[in-house]
């Protein structure tokens, strides 16, 4: 018997991430190859033609699980009934602003949208916050919808995990499909931590931890973290226009786990509410390993923290503690 029809919603659909995402959805890579979608796209007024052109270019595909199109600037029409929401419209940092005046638009906007959401999406909507500042965005759409269940909000990591696990591949000459279990930790941000001390290698001779495999402490601890790190600036540098294609890829591969669940002995790395877990403050949206199970997402426990991580943790989360207090001061 055919499935209902699930609704996702796209803010800022007319742009970059949005252009890349909506076809993906559309295609199956979200919710898996036999579950239809109804997709939801919002953007600002000054939007609205480019909007329309991305509904005509859905409609032109002819996508057989896209089930109808919802083209608005109207947040409340946009939100009614969502069962995912993808959050990727927000104010980007421009030449001479300070992070306050960043904080304090991404706040007017998110307010807005989690009030919308929280009075018309459908029971159960999952929230996948990927416009930056992620986690503080993330954070301050939770204040704002305190009905939705903060297990329901997260926020984009995803694409650091990914492209850690493409670092160590490139590294060790061997398929991504093939790397598993690294971490992200803390903020998406220059901050966050790439952490291989859990991940390993599938080998003809059985798993094989990435940090023998590597063999190159120096490497691990220095060129790889930054280079995970910096990617976003490296590709901005290099295409003259932010990550769009692999932020896409990387929403749709959150939800899909998310939703469907991740393999056994998998995990994946999540913007998830903190409960205090490996001593990261209650209270902050940040990144660390879960496995999702029937639509819900653990923490994977019990890991150990050496010294070098413990202090890398440490300095997210502080600049993560800084992001939340400086948001809050805006709301006053």
């Amino acid at each position: 018997m055919a499935k209902e029809p699930l609704r996702v919603l796209v803010t800022g659909a007319a742009g970059q991430i949005g252009y890349a995402l909506v076809p993906m959805v559309a295609r199956g890579a979200m919710l898996g190859p036999d579950q239809p979608v109804i997709l939801h796209m919002l953007d600002i007024a000054p939007a609205a033609e480019a909007l329309n052109g991305v509904k005509m270019e859905l409609v032109d595909a002819a996508f057989p699980l896209l089930k109808g199109v919802v083209a608005t600037t109207d947040v409340v029409e946009a939100c009614t009934g969502v069962n995912v929401a993808v959050m990727v419209g927000g104010f980007p940092r421009k030449e001479g602003m300070e992070r306050k005046d960043v904080m304090s638009k991404n706040v007017s906007i998110y307010k807005s949208q989690a009030s919308a959401l929280e009075k018309h999406a459908a029971p159960n909507c999952k929230v996948l916050v990927v416009a930056n500042p992620a986690n503080t965005n993330a954070l301050i759409l939770k204040e704002f919808a305190p009905s939705i269940p903060q297990k329901n909000i997260t926020c984009l990591t995803r694409l650091d995990h990914n492209r850690a696990l493409g670092q160590v591949s490139e590294r060790l000459k061997v398929q991504v499909a093939d790397v598993k279990n690294v971490i992200i930790w803390g903020n998406h941000s220059s901050t966050q931590y790439p952490d291989v001390n859990h991940a390993s290698v599938k080998t003809s001779s059985g798993a094989k931890p990435v940090r023998e495999l590597v063999a190159n402490d120096e490497w691990l601890k220095g060129e790889f973290i930054t280079t995970v790190q910096q990617r976003g600036a490296a590709i901005i540098k290099a295409r003259k226009f932010s990550s769009a294609l692999s932020a896409a890829s990387s929403a749709c591969d959150h939800i899909r786990d998310w939703v469907l669940g991740t393999p056994e002995g998998d995990w994946v790395s999540m913007g998830v509410y903190s409960d205090g877990s490996y001593n990261v403050p209650a209270g902050l949206i940040h990144s660390f390993p879960v496995t999702c199970k029937n639509g819900e997402w653990s923490i994977v426990q019990g890991l150990s923290i050496d010294e070098f991580s413990r202090k890398k943790l440490d300095a997210t989360a502080q600049e993560l503690s800084e992001e939340k207090s400086l948001a809050y001061s805006c709301l006053q």
